[in-house]
């Protein structure tokens, strides 16, 4: 994905990312022309390398790459019964550059193998993010149930281009009449194609970055593009950074078909920084019509799930998988030999609340795959926890409470219901672990809505070596935010939280 969103000021002696409502436009950075040994077509060191997975904040139950930089989760299908997770790569360092396609593979969505690096640049420039579909009526004439993807051929203009495989993501073969969608623009990227059956086409979602706004185009085979329609908003508040990975996906409520669709924005997340803002609404094949409701509205209310999309071709099921990080810090986070993880994977549902429609988001029923049994859990005293845990505990929504995980370093992180604003707050500050390495990491206080009616409301808090994941019980609510404790957090006082249970999750490396 981006060339303006990474790179920007050396602060204090370090290469940070401190606020991209500050970033140049992509004209601000300059890509290495095309040589006839590209980046990353040598072998290297890095390229490749192993990891025992047991290195300070090393997430156990998350996929991370074994080695080096990754953001943007990318081109994620199912087929054949293998989940691919192909993803923003530097295959040479720990920062942003030299953009590629990593891959990865699972059978569950929790346990992954990383595969070979699957795109690295061309003549056309870096491989910023994309997509994948599975071609399964050979529209493309590439062949039947080909794996197609497409990408952002990131230069000095932005352009989409195509790849294909016959044998299930191992190797590809670039189009020969790339790019699909020549431009000239420098904003114009992150395609997400899908097929539309009324209309008998496959239709493609483009950001358009700065100029906040997302186009649609269509087409019969995959080669040849159609401009269709062009969303924008009016809101202020949805037009406070760049908009980024878009899918646009069909699902339903109380029985009827509703359209939602995914932007991603950098920075006016809710948190500051990143964030992944939905607009639900209708789409004919050729424009999307959002319904009137308060936006932005959120997927995540923490401050590190960005540029979440969806795997293709999974039937009913509607599965979105994000980069667990945030721009305003991404480039500084403290971890070595790898820098990133993934949020665990998510199954989205539409709901009515209040009236309206929303998006809810749950950890998979796969999860369940890794799971110990359940155990009462008291207040104050070590979980009996390894790696990584399932924690659940109720609070009442009538009066203020509070709940705080922490460890025997005295490093803590500090939850509280807010019965008043009907809201969780996380604090993420000095108290939470290692916070040193960029000034805009600790935030005061992270909020999220309840959407609940009930005079209870229970959490499901998932919590690994950096990182806490937390879900009301029926995903109306979610937060995700990375911390970076000495040792996991193994100690819960429960404040005035009932039914507290935890299980243990074994790591998955």
């Amino acid at each position: 994905m981006r060339i303006s969103t990474f790179l920007n000021a050396l602060a204090v002696g370090t290469l940070l990312l401190s606020s991209f409502s500050s970033c140049g436009k992509d004209d601000d950075l300059e890509i290495p022309p095309f040589e006839s040994e590209v980046p990353g077509d040598k072998p290297s060191e890095d390229e490749g390398s192993s990891s025992d997975y047991m290195e300070l904040y090393r997430p156990q139950i998350h996929f991370s790459p074994a080695k080096n930089w990754m953001n943007d989760p990318n081109g994620m299908v199912f087929l054949d019964g293998t989940y691919h997770l192909f993803f923003q790569h530097n295959p040479l360092g720990n920062d942003w550059g030299n953009m590629s396609w990593g891959h990865a593979t699972s059978s569950d969505m929790i346990h992954w193998e990383e595969q070979p690096v699957a795109l690295k640049r061309d003549e056309l420039g870096d491989i910023f993010s994309g997509c994948a579909v599975v071609d399964k009526n050979n529209t493309a004439g590439f062949g039947q149930n080909a794996m197609v993807v497409f990408y952002t051929s990131a230069a000095e203009f932005q352009q989409q281009s195509m790849a294909y495989s016959l044998d299930n993501g191992k190797t590809f073969t670039r189009y020969e009449g790339n790019p699909v969608i020549p431009s000239s623009l420098k904003d114009f990227r992150d395609p997400k194609v899908f097929w539309h059956e009324e209309s008998g086409k496959w239709v493609m979602c483009l950001a358009k970055g700065w100029n906040y706004g997302i186009e649609f185009w269509g087409s019969e085979n995959l080669k040849d593009w159609k401009f269709l329609s062009e969303f924008k908003s009016p809101i202020e508040r949805c037009n406070k950074g760049q908009w980024e990975c878009p899918d646009l996906l069909r699902m339903s409520l109380d029985g009827k078909e509703r359209w939602v669709l995914l932007v991603s924005v950098n920075p006016g997340g809710p948190c500051g920084g990143s964030g992944t803002m939905y607009f639900v609404g209708d789409f004919d094949g050729a424009t999307f019509s959002p319904e009137s409701l308060d936006y932005p509205q959120w997927i995540d209310y923490g401050p590190d799930n960005y540029a979440g999309v969806t795997w293709s071709n999974t039937g009913d099921r509607t599965l979105l998988i994000g980069w667990m990080n945030n721009w305003n810090y991404a480039g500084a986070t403290p971890t070595s030999v790898w820098r990133s993880a993934m949020t665990l994977p998510r199954e989205l549902k539409l709901i009515s609340y209040e009236g309206r429609p929303l998006l809810t988001s749950t950890v998979v029923d796969e999860i369940n795959g890794i799971a110990d049994g359940w155990n009462d859990v008291a207040s104050g005293v070590k979980m009996g926890v390894d790696k990584a845990y399932h924690l659940r505990l109720t609070l009442p929504t009538t009066e203020n409470g509070s709940f705080t995980l922490r460890n025997n370093a005295g490093e803590k992180a500090e939850f509280i219901l807010n019965a008043g604003a009907k809201k969780l707050l996380m604090r993420r500050n000095a108290s939470t672990g290692n916070v040193s390495f960029n000034n805009t990491f600790s935030i005061p206080a992270i909020q999220a809505p309840l959407n609940t009616e009930n005079d209870f409301v229970t959490f499901d808090i998932y919590v690994d070596s950096s990182s806490i994941e937390v879900f009301s019980e029926n995903g109306a609510m979610a937060m995700t935010a990375i911390v970076f404790p000495g040792s996991i957090y193994d100690i819960v006082d429960s404040g005035n939280s009932t039914d507290v249970k935890v299980r243990n999750l074994k790591r998955i490396h």
